[in-house]
Formats: structure tokens, C-alpha cells, sequence
């Protein structure tokens, strides 16, 4: 069972990384989505943040209330903060960059998204840190990557969905009488599989440490993991010299897979192999549908979409939503509802799943979290520690995994190089 102990201090970590710590000067949300995978897996997490805190803790409505009803930290910030400790420094006092290179000494993971040399002035860089310590796997999350030329470039998410490909194939399809609009998606997908991107590469660098004793630089562009999900729609042009356009919610190369209308709203449907078409037509009572040469193959569906579309469009709009979704995954066709977002969470399968982490933090505030999606038989993500208040931990990391005593601290604070 996941383990939802209330924030503080993580003493008692478990997990397939919980043998490691990391340094995460990283902020929004690229950075620190590769860092929270980490620490659901039990690593130990210091994410080193300015004395102003991470810009996502500012990014609301809505915001956190806590026992005194005060609003604090903007729910952006929770979503992927959780099991961290903050620990605030200015490492552009050169005290507080010693800190930092102290602290790296021993990490064995950095992760940072800084732009291009940016932490070199500081001595923070990776050739200054890999000399300290050779065993360091050192992660830099950038917009364009450490090289080619954009790679002074400022990267965010919506600019790379539209550069990286993904605005041309998202949304409604162009007509005569509307020019296709370009959309981005509803989340920041881009810097979410950076994320997931990263979080993979060091756990493979970790991986050949342990057989080498050898760290090394990840150098992780947002660009090139958005170039790289493209998937089959990079790969329809790469061979098939075809430029993807957008489709609405068909697919480019399976039919039928969309969205149809029924008396109540939307159902989806999605056939991957002619088993479930022929299925489908028969739920439908189509049957001469299914056998006709020109779409008993998904091919034949492909170059007949809009002769097919228009027939199953006139059957399904008979159809409530809860009718045809019961008869379809009856016979064992792929189908369901457009839930809101509310419905996702009302949903038995979330909770049947634990997919919502109730947790509260050291200042009272409750915080619903999202649990880590993969279920390990052997070794669970936890739950130990709720999104923190900034510099919650900076105390006690100063003297616990420092040694510096109160007055020295004191010193540090009063002169605005901790907080």
C-alpha cells in the first residue's frame, strides 16, 4: 500500500532508488517533473530554489490554503514537487555556490535546466562538478540542447510544440471556409516527456556508473524529445513523403478511430485490426458494411474514409452514449466516454487504481496529488513528504548534512545567502 505520511524531514526512504541522492536546481516544470519521478522511486530529492522559490509557485489561480485559510503556493507547483526537500540558496553569492559544490561532492545525480553555460560563472557546470566528482551523473534540461543554432535559445513549451511539429497535426482540419487553427494540447506535453526522457537517461547513466564507477553528462533538449514523439506521424513523412495535417480527431492511419456523435454527447470508438470492425458492424447491424471489399481491410478503410464515416455517423446518432458504449464493449470493441476532468476523478477505475494521493504539509495545507502511474510488485513508489513550503528544509540540511552550527546559519541567513 502507498505510504501518504504527512511532509517533513525524509528519514525512512525505500524504493528501487533509495540509495541516491539528488542536487535539483531545476525549476517550471521539465526539470522537476525528471526529479519527481526520482523521488517517488525513493530517492532523496534537495531542490535547491532562490529565496523568490520556483516560478510555479506563483502560477495560479487556483492556490493553497492552509489552516489560517492564508492562500500560499499556486496548485501548479504541487504537481510535481511532491517528496522533495526545498532548500533555499543564492548561489550567485559565492558562498552560496560553495554550498552548492559541497552538496555535489556526495549527490550522486544533478539535474538542471539552466540555459546553455549558464551556471558556468558560478562554477556550477558540469566539467567544474565532474572533477569533484567523477561519479556524478550530471542532467542538463534545455530548449534547444547544448549545441546546434538555437541552442542559446530560450525553450518553453508552447513554442516547442509549434516548432517541434505537433501544432500542424493537433486540431480541426482546414475547409474552404475555415483555415485550420493551430492548437496546442491541454497540458504541457512537451516538457512532460522531457521529463520522462530525462528520468530514463539517468537511470541509465546510473546504470553504467555502476559497472565503470564513471558519471557523465546527459545533455536533454526539449526539442528533440518532442522531434522524437512525433512517432508514426515522423514516420508517415520520413517514408511516405506525405505532410500529416490536422485531422480533428481521426487518425491519420486507422479507420474507424475517432470521436462520433450519439443523442447524449460523444463515444469514442477505435478499431485497431478488422476483427473489431467486423465486430462493430455487427453491434450496429451493418453487416453487408463489414464484408464489402471496399472496407474489409484497414487499408481499403483508409482510402474509403469519408464514404465509411458518413454510414457509421447515421447508425450511431440513434444510439445514447451508455447504449452503444455497453453493447460495443460487449462484443469486445474498443470504445468509451470524453470524460471532464471531474469524471476522470469520480472515475472507480481511478480510485480502484489509488491514483489520487491525499497528503498535508507542514503548514497545514491539504494536497490531493497524483499518484506515480506504474505498480511495482517488489518495490512501490511512496509517498513521503507533501510539495514543500519554500526553504522548509534548509535549516537542517545546513547543519545535518553539512555540519555547520546555529550561528554560522544564522550568519548565512542574515546575509541572504539562505532562507
Amino acid at each position: 500500500m502507498p505510504d501518504h505520511s504527512p511532509s517533513g524531514t525524509d528519514t525512512s526512504r525505500t524504493g528501487p532508488l533509495s540509495h541516491l541522492t539528488v542536487l535539483d536546481l531545476s525549476r517550471i516544470l521539465a526539470g522537476p517533473w525528471t526529479t519527481q519521478i526520482l523521488a517517488d522511486l525513493g530517492a532523496r530529492v534537495i531542490k535547491i530554489e532562490s529565496t523568490s522559490g520556483d516560478d510555479t509557485r506563483r502560477w495560479g489561480p487556483p492556490f493553497l490554503h492552509n489552516e489560517a485559510e492564508q492562500p500560499s503556493d499556486a496548485a501548479y507547483f504541487t504537481c510535481c514537487n511532491r517528496n522533495k526537500e526545498s532548500v533555499c540558496v543564492d548561489f550567485s553569492n559565492p558562498e552560496g555556490a560553495e554550498l552548492i559544490r559541497t552538496l555535489a561532492r556526495s549527490a550522486d545525480i544533478l539535474v538542471e535546466n539552466f540555459k546553455v553555460d549558464g551556471l558556468k560563472k558560478y562554477g556550477l557546470e558540469y566539467a567544474s562538478l565532474h572533477k569533484m566528482n567523477p561519479r556524478l551523473v550530471y542532467c542538463s534540461i534545455t530548449g534547444f540542447g547544448q549545441t546546434g543554432p538555437y541552442s542559446a535559445r530560450a525553450g518553453y513549451d508552447f513554442l516547442i510544440q509549434g516548432m517541434g511539429g505537433l501544432m500542424s497535426i493537433t486540431g480541426q482540419p482546414e475547409t474552404a471556409e475555415q483555415p485550420a487553427e493551430p492548437l496546442k494540447t491541454g497540458v504541457a506535453i512537451a516538457d512532460e516527456f522531457t521529463g520522462m526522457y530525462a528520468a530514463t537517461s539517468i537511470l541509465a547513466a546510473i546504470a553504467h556508473r555502476d559497472r565503470t564507477g564513471e558519471g557523465q553528462h546527459i545533455d536533454c533538449a526539449l526539442f528533440d524529445c518532442q522531434v522524437a514523439m512525433l512517432a508514426n506521424q515522423g514516420s508517415n513523412w520520413l517514408v511516405g513523403k506525405r505532410t500529416p495535417r490536422p485531422m480533428g480527431n481521426n487518425h491519420p492511419n486507422l479507420v474507424p478511430y475517432r470521436a462520433y456523435p450519439v443523442q447524449d454527447g460523444h463515444v469514442i470508438i477505435a478499431c485497431g485490426n478488422d476483427r473489431q470492425f467486423q465486430a462493430l458492424c455487427d453491434v450496429l447491424e451493418l453487416s453487408t458494411i463489414g464484408t464489402d471489399p471496399q472496407f474489409q481491410t484497414n487499408a481499403n478503410r483508409v482510402a474509403n474514409r469519408d464514404q465509411l464515416e458518413s454510414i457509421l455517423e447515421d447508425r450511431l446518432s440513434h444510439y445514447s452514449r451508455d447504449q452503444i458504449i455497453k453493447a460495443l464493449e460487449a462484443a469486445s470493441v474498443p470504445c468509451g466516454p470524453i470524460n471532464t476532468i471531474p469524471d476522470v476523478f469520480d472515475d472507480p477505475q481511478v480510485a480502484a487504481r489509488e491514483m489520487v494521493v491525499p497528503m498535508t504539509r507542514s503548514d497545514g495545507s491539504d494536497i490531493p496529488t497524483v499518484a506515480y502511474p506504474a505498480k511495482f510488485s517488489a518495490t512501490p513508489a511512496t509517498y513521503r513528504s507533501a510539495p514543500p513550503r519554500l526553504g522548509d528544509h534548509t535549516r537542517a540540511l545546513l547543519e545535518h548534512d553539512l555540519n555547520l552550527d546555529a550561528r554560522t546559519i544564522e550568519a548565512l541567513v542574515q546575509a541572504g545567502v539562505v532562507a
